[in-house]
């Protein structure tokens, strides 16, 4: 019995040490963000900001517009196109009626994959051997692109991408709040980087303990650990769906999105890096929306496991990157798959080093008691950084100590460790999915727009302090006269060709 239980310990905390090991070694890369500040330039670039959106609340939407609303940025370079499916009925009706609040909102409903435009997409991807799902494997050729967001932003990429090749092309989700300098600092970015990632934050942090939660897995990677990705341009990054910004003609010439996994993230930017192409990171955090209970958390995670799973097979092979890489790219993951073991480890280790102070005879001793406090001091490291954190990258959107003090509450340790162990829930079934090849169909995460108020009061505190506040302000302004009298109207049209 002793030597089963010296071997479970042995097991456990050796990848239990891998694993904080690793999040630990991510802490010492360099990081590289955007510069501080809109800089003065001669030639602000175009922006081409798409919103793909399925079965949304108009509520959710509209808090989202009014975020860009508030944004300063030459509204003669700058495009906001919302991007739903052809029959999507009901978010083309609410697009519609949005359209004529928000006076820059066009709309491009993507249209089945048998449609003529779709023919600029094959014939793109036909000379272009770094898409090359579309020349190797069981779906060569395959124009039956799955109905999702990834397909709705390949289709809209390449209408726009001819007469857009220098432009910078963003998207969002259906309930992002966009910080103001959102355009601005992707534009001075862009003079260092080639692909600029605003860092990520929860807004309705404090609405459940299940969205509590589900808020510190944004602060603990998105805005902690993210940003050491960039590592001087030595380390095979992924982006994060949402809040950041390519060229048009980069995205092209890596053949743009893959259709064929479950989120498009971790792909893409592995790629681009495989190819050259350098990230940089935005301090300003773009608001998003997380999930109510613990059962949404699963929908939503369990497909970003399996887009993981999948990303980090074989296209790192097929996209060219080298072996060495290839191992480097699978060390993202790591911290995430170490979940399974945290509260374990953390529970075997405080059996062991308790036994060792008051047993006579303790089953474990030597190295492997001392590699037992070793894990449990780091632990007990990243996890009262992990709160620090939670306090820092909280204020945003709790500025108020009180508030942030009771959600360092809702997220104490014990709490932690009891949402790891739930976290072997979506590992579980998203390791599956990629073993089944499943998850292509969007699943998508219910929104509820969460974020309604702090939408709202961000845009309009951000009136009196941003650059070209007053500008914003007749914007906000025009879009609330626009929702009381109808405002001009507009229909939703489908672009039967290249949009100009």
């Amino acid at each position: 019995m002793d030597a089963a239980l010296l071997a479970c310990f042995a097991v456990v905390q050796v990848l239990y040490s891998v694993g904080l090991f690793v999040t630990v070694w991510f802490f010492f890369q360099r990081t590289e963000y955007v510069p501080d500040g809109i800089q003065p330039t001669d030639q602000l670039p175009d922006i081409i900001l798409f919103y793909p959106v399925l079965h949304e609340l108009e509520d959710t939407m509209r808090t989202t517009f009014t975020s860009i609303a508030a944004t300063d940025y030459p509204r003669d370079r700058l495009r906001v196109i919302s991007i739903p499916n052809h029959d999507d009925e009901q978010t083309l009706a609410s697009l519609d009626r949005l359209m004529r609040e928000f006076d820059f909102l066009e709309v491009m409903p993507v249209p089945a994959t048998t449609d003529e435009t779709w023919h600029t997409v094959w014939a793109s991807w036909d000379v272009n051997d770094k898409a090359y799902w579309w020349h190797t494997g069981k779906r060569a050729g395959s124009t039956a692109l799955p109905p999702k967001k990834t397909r709705q932003l390949i289709w809209a990429m390449y209408q726009l991408e001819r007469d857009n090749a220098d432009a910078l092309l963003s998207y969002i989700d259906a309930d992002s709040l966009v910080p103001t300098d959102y355009f601005q600092t992707a534009a001075t970015g862009m003079r260092h980087f080639d692909v600029i990632q605003n860092t990520n934050i929860t807004g309705n942090l404090l609405d459940h303990q299940a969205s509590s939660m589900f808020a510190l897995d944004h602060i603990c990677w998105d805005a902690t650990i993210y940003p050491h990705m960039t590592a001087g341009g030595k380390h095979p990054y992924y982006v994060l769906g949402k809040g950041l910004f390519y060229r048009f003609r980069d995205l092209v010439r890596v053949g743009g999105f893959h259709p064929w996994l479950t989120i498009e993230d971790p792909e893409v930017g592995m790629r681009l890096w495989t190819n050259g192409y350098r990230l940089g990171v935005v301090r300003s955090p773009l608001v998003e929306e997380v999930p109510a209970t613990f059962g949404q958390g699963v929908t939503q995670r369990k497909r970003w496991v399996a887009g993981f799973f999948q990303s980090l097979a074989s296209p790192l092979t097929l996209m060219g990157m080298p072996a060495r890489k290839r191992f480097r790219a699978r060390l993202n993951f790591v911290p995430t798959l170490s979940l399974l073991l945290n509260p374990i480890g953390w529970a075997i280790g405080a059996w062991a080093i308790y036994a060792a102070v008051t047993s006579p005879e303790p089953v474990v001793t030597g190295p492997l008691l001392w590699l037992g406090v070793l894990n449990m001091v780091t632990a007990a490291a990243l996890i009262t950084y992990a709160l620090v954190r939670a306090w820092q990258a909280s204020r945003p959107v709790i500025p108020r100590k009180r508030d942030r003090l009771w959600y360092l509450v809702r997220v104490n340790p014990l709490f932690m460790l009891l949402y790891w162990l739930w976290w072997t829930v979506p590992l579980a079934i998203g390791f599956w999915m990629f073993l089944r090849d499943g998850g292509l169909v969007w699943e998508r995460t219910q929104k509820v727009d969460a974020n309604h108020e702090l939408g709202r009061g961000r845009a309009t505190r951000s009136l009196g302090t941003a650059p070209g506040s007053a500008v914003a302000a007749d914007r906000l302004a025009q879009a609330g006269r626009n929702a009381e009298t109808g405002g001009p109207e507009r229909s939703v049209e489908t672009v039967s060709g290249p949009a100009k």
